[in-house]
């Protein structure tokens, strides 16, 4: 049975549902940072919600209460109606209103439907202008466990910390499997800082970086003049262990020569360093960790078969999804950053809806870039040497929105030298969000001023106007004359295109945009 004080649940859900996956909202972003990371689990397929400022409940787990709505201004009362549809699939369902709704990166055309797929990637949602939310299936509740380092409220994060515990305790080789900057090295710090092995030593080898020549000698030591230049004997890697725990990382890149000795370390916990006239003894434990498939290349079949005592997968941050928002929290906490919490609604949408092929280490890379900024004042954005592939971002009505953002990520041209908002003319505004396509963030950057700043000069100019103070008639004859070139009306407008992309959304005038 769950512990109630330790698990979030809602709607008289069954505590098992691995065999039949619930529907989960979790709560990626929200002007209160503490709501980061709040969830709530819907029904079971077949079933529907209701989501709006006032329903549903957002809890964390063992937080002790029903539940908090989102509650945010910009979020409409009328209900987005999320139910699930035939073969696993989603329909979200949208009032068209005064309310902006995002569906991983672009807007919701009225009614949306994503395959069974698409829900088990997790579907992002960007609600007002102010929240984001990912909608993705759990197939086991939300458990608060502590596992130093591994942060996460998903379904993939609870059953790794799980793992984690469950086998930390014991002195069985663990292999984690996962792909680069996945976290391995942080699931190898965790299990051995919940082991009885804590107060000993963590030592930490990258198995590719070792030389087939000196492997040997590396991992399990040398006597004197055991080989030419050995001119002391050394202590191995092995012994530096000593009760403690020896993590192995990119372990399928173990040169093939000492292959055979780790399977006798792991055997009998006996090896001899080189040189030596009588064996040694290591009572470390081993955790070893690779991307690579062990069953393949030439990998010492014996020995993958011993490290996969006890496998661990570490799931690559797309399919995780729903993690990302409490991610970005902690690394733009951890550089400081927590007190200048305003972050470009576009920039958001980039960063939810991305890839990461580099996963959770290029994610912080790129937030410690963004804080970086948002200490010095700069309008925070994502530069090509730190950015992903990301799923969609805005950058013409009619345009191939996936295939283009790649290029937008990487036209980013060096950063001007600030300027006095009071040296600014009207003018100047005006050039800039026309070399910028009327993008607001692409402008700020261009002029070198905040965001919120451009947003106040748009304000105050006397020929620039929003979407919503401009006629859905004056609009309409814009599209129409521009053939649905979002850019080219923004600027026939004088109106800044991701507002004028949402308006027209909400209009009715695109249902793919």
């Amino acid at each position: 049975m769950s512990d109630p004080d330790a698990t979030l649940t809602s709607y008289g859900m069954a505590e098992d549902f691995a065999s039949a996956p619930v529907l989960g909202i979790t709560i990626l972003w929200h002007p209160q940072r503490e709501r980061i990371g709040e969830q709530m689990l819907g029904p079971a397929a077949g079933g529907a919600i209701a989501l709006n400022r006032f329903a549903p409940l957002f809890a964390r787990a063992g937080a002790g209460h029903e539940g908090t709505p989102l509650g945010e201004r910009s979020i409409t009362r009328e209900p987005v109606h999320i139910r699930f549809v035939v073969e696993g699939g989603i329909q979200i369902d949208h009032m068209r209103g005064k309310m902006g709704l995002e569906l991983n990166g672009r807007p919701s055309s009225g009614t949306d439907g994503f395959t069974a797929g698409e829900l088990e990637r997790g579907i992002v949602i960007g609600l007002g202008s102010q929240v984001f939310v990912c909608l993705h299936l759990m197939r086991s509740l939300p458990r608060m466990m502590n596992v130093p380092g591994l942060i996460g409220v998903g379904d993939g994060a609870v059953k790794m910390r799980e793992a984690i515990a469950q086998v930390a305790g014991t002195n069985m080789p663990v292999l984690l499997l996962g792909e680069t900057g996945s976290g391995k090295e942080v699931a190898a710090q965790a299990i051995h800082a919940l082991s009885g092995r804590k107060n000993g030593r963590f030592v930490a080898i990258n198995m590719a970086t070792l030389s087939e020549s000196l492997a040997a000698a590396e991992l399990f030591g040398a006597v004197k003049g055991a080989y030419t230049g050995a001119a002391n004997s050394r202590l191995g890697w092995f012994a530096e262990a000593g009760d403690g725990s020896l993590f192995l990382d990119e372990i399928g890149d173990t040169p093939a020569s000492v292959q055979a000795m780790l399977l006798r370390v792991l055997e009998s916990g006996e090896y001899r360093p080189l040189g030596a006239g009588a064996d040694a003894r290591s009572n470390a434990r081993i955790v070893a960790a690779t991307d690579q498939d062990l069953g393949e290349g030439g990998f010492n079949q014996a020995l993958r078969r011993r490290l996969e005592a006890f496998v661990i997968r570490v799931p690559a941050l797309r399919e995780r999804r729903e993690d990302i928002g409490v991610l970005v929290r902690h690394f733009l906490e951890a550089e400081a950053a927590g007190d200048a919490w305003s972050l470009p609604f576009e920039l958001l949408s980039q960063v939810f809806n991305g890839d990461w092929p580099g996963n959770v280490r290029q994610l912080g890379h790129a937030m410690r870039r963004v804080a970086l900024d948002l200490q010095a004042g700069i309008v925070p954005v994502l530069e090509q040497s730190v950015m992903m592939p990301v799923v969609a971002v805005q950058v013409s009505g009619s345009a191939d929105v996936g295939a283009n953002a790649g290029a937008v990520a990487g036209a980013v041209s060096p950063r001007p030298a600030r300027r006095k908002v009071s040296e600014l003319s009207d003018d100047d505004l005006v050039e800039a969000m026309e070399k910028s396509q009327w993008q607001i963030l692409a402008a700020s950057k261009a002029l070198g001023i905040s965001r919120p700043t451009v947003y106040k000069l748009l304000e105050a100019h006397p020929r620039i106007r929003f979407p919503a103070s401009i006629s859905e008639e004056e609009i309409r004859v814009a599209w129409a004359a521009c053939e649905g070139d979002l850019q080219r009306c923004a600027s026939k407008l004088m109106t800044p295109a991701e507002a004028l992309r949402r308006h027209v959304g909400i209009i009715g005038l695109v249902h793919n945009a």
